[in-house]
């Protein structure tokens, strides 16, 4: 057997209920909501368990709510004896698999990314930019497309094979889902965001988060983390900074950091809260890999039936 690594999503995986029924029957899980509740003065657990569904959309508790899942669905792995040899994350996803890594505290993470949701969100005057997905494109088709483009419009994720969402200005962006079907895209599909993520539209964002992350204690990673905008390991506490800036406005590289990861020796991969949207790209980046999800008791007990765990 390789190298397991663990992964974790982003935005677009949360859902009203998510971490209750762990939280109701793992303690370490419901300390560590109880614990992120304190850190943010407000109750997160409640809007990840009950909603209401347009508060937790809001990208500004999407994200810390997402973080305080994964963890406490991580620190309900590792109590089972989970120790896994990398890390990586899918934007903000990111934060979790720092953590998980010891490079980044808890109370630091949450906090940090609770102001990248606000910084995000405030970057672009609503409606004014907005992400699509093209499907069934090669990555440099829609690159030259974007190239060709009247507006601003970006790669934003290069999710998996013939899988890329873009972000821009709302019309280039709009513009651009035609000019893809007449391209042969098998399908094209505006999504449901507050923003323009990872596009240049948020290049001062970024720069907003970078001059917060500059007071944020960062430690070597204790495992490889794969980082979106390299899609390479980052050791340097002042490199991982500097791509948890850029990441903002950059594009994730999720199809390139599964198959360094795979290089690397790395064939089994455990998805570690809401969803599960990182397996399913997985899956198309390498029908080989082996591929597991914990986010809820009856997930753990999958996980230690296939031999996992101590």
């Amino acid at each position: 057997m390789g190298k397991v690594a663990v992964v974790f999503p982003g935005q677009g995986s949360q859902y009203v209920g998510m971490g209750l029924e762990l939280a109701e029957s793992i303690p370490v899980a419901r300390q560590t909501m109880e614990e992120a509740d304190r850190i943010l003065g407000f109750s997160i657990s409640r809007l990840c368990f009950e909603g209401p569904e347009e508060e937790l959309v809001r990208t500004e508790n999407t994200q810390p709510a997402l973080l305080a899942v994964s963890v406490a669905a991580l620190r309900a792995l590792q109590e089972e004896g989970f120790a896994p040899d990398g890390a990586a994350g899918h934007s903000l996803g990111e934060y979790a698999a720092l953590v998980a890594a010891g490079a980044v505290d808890f109370a630091d993470a949450l906090r940090t990314v609770r102001l990248r949701g606000r910084l995000m969100e405030a970057a672009v005057p609503k409606g004014r930019g907005t992400m699509a997905a093209i499907l069934g494109l090669e990555d440099g088709v829609v690159e030259s497309l974007c190239a060709q483009a009247e507006g601003v419009v970006a790669p934003a994720a290069y999710n998996a094979p013939g899988q890329v969402v873009v972000a821009g200005e709302t019309g280039a962006v709009l513009a651009l889902l035609e000019r893809a079907k007449e391209a042969g895209a098998r399908k094209v599909q505006q999504l449901n965001v507050s923003g323009p993520f990872h596009s240049p539209l948020l290049k001062g964002a970024g720069a907003e988060l970078a001059k917060h992350l500059a007071g944020v204690p960062v430690s070597p990673p204790s495992i490889p983390v794969y980082a979106n905008v390299t899609a390479r390991p980052v050791r340097d506490p002042e490199e991982i900074k500097a791509n948890l800036a850029e990441q903002v406005y950059a594009p994730v590289r999720w199809t390139e950091t599964v198959r360094n990861l795979i290089a690397d020796g790395f064939d089994t991969f455990v998805e570690v809260g809401p969803g599960r949207v990182l397996s399913g790209l997985i899956k198309r980046i390498d029908k080989s890999a082996a591929l597991f999800n914990v986010e809820s008791p009856g997930t753990l007990d999958a996980w230690k039936k296939a031999g996992n765990g101590g």
